[in-house]
């Protein structure tokens, strides 16, 4: 017994996944394609999709929200979890990267339930509050340029119902989060995203060490119970 989380080395990560992932095989082609591109490191691991596939269904998320969609991958998951009738909005600003998303959105059978929005996130988020959608989404996934986190997760506040769930990824960032050498404009913003949201008393919080790193924040309602304070 442990308590802390164990660590994964190469073989007990391919144990977690031999007894564990169920992976549709149009997933599994479009993650081959995605590890193709130069920028397949942007690509969500299949364990993570598994995950977040189940916390759809575990909600009954009708309405979903993506902030950097790539070139499909975890929209294609939560869209095949979703209820009939579910909407999943997908930002991207990428016409080349969500041409593939397309194309498995449509082999998948999921294309009728994804608005994707190409254009700046942000300029998508405010057009979706000034158009009255303010406590109309589930669930909202963040998977963008990291300097836009907060601005990303401030509107996903507002835009998510109370008991809604924002999920944030990349945010333990490969380790160079705690890596005192590392000053970069990405690994700056994840620590100052980080810290501001583990003192947020909106939410309730779980950063959860799948992939690199998920951070799960349920916006809570009123008369909500405080769970905890930070230590």
């Amino acid at each position: 017994m442990s308590s802390r989380t164990i660590a994964l080395d190469d073989a007990l990560h391919a144990y977690l996944l031999d007894v564990s992932l169920r992976e549709p095989e149009v997933l599994r082609r479009l993650r081959d394609e995605t590890l193709r591109l130069p920028e397949r490191n942007m690509q969500i691991s299949p364990e993570q999709g598994q995950f977040m596939a189940l916390l759809v269904r575990l909600m009954g998320a009708r309405q979903i929200l993506e902030v950097g969609t790539f070139t499909g991958y975890s929209a294609t998951v939560m869209a095949l979890a979703m209820p009939a009738g579910g909407r999943l909005v997908a930002c991207d600003i990428s016409e080349s990267w969500t041409a593939i998303a397309r194309r498995y959105w449509a082999e998948a059978g999921v294309a009728d339930r994804i608005d994707l929005r190409l254009g700046l996130a942000l300029e998508t988020l405010d057009g979706l509050l000034a158009g009255g959608a303010a406590e109309t989404f589930d669930l909202c996934f963040i998977d963008a340029d990291k300097p836009g986190y907060r601005a990303y997760y401030e509107r996903a506040l507002v835009l998510l119902r109370p008991g809604g769930l924002i999920c944030v990824d990349n945010v333990l960032w490969g380790g160079r989060v705690v890596n005192p050498t590392s000053d970069d404009d990405d690994t700056a913003a994840i620590r100052a995203f980080n810290r501001a949201i583990r003192d947020d008393p909106r939410i309730d919080l779980s950063l959860v060490p799948i992939g690199d790193g998920l951070t799960l924040a349920r916006k809570r309602s009123p008369g909500d119970r405080d769970l905890g304070q930070p230590t």
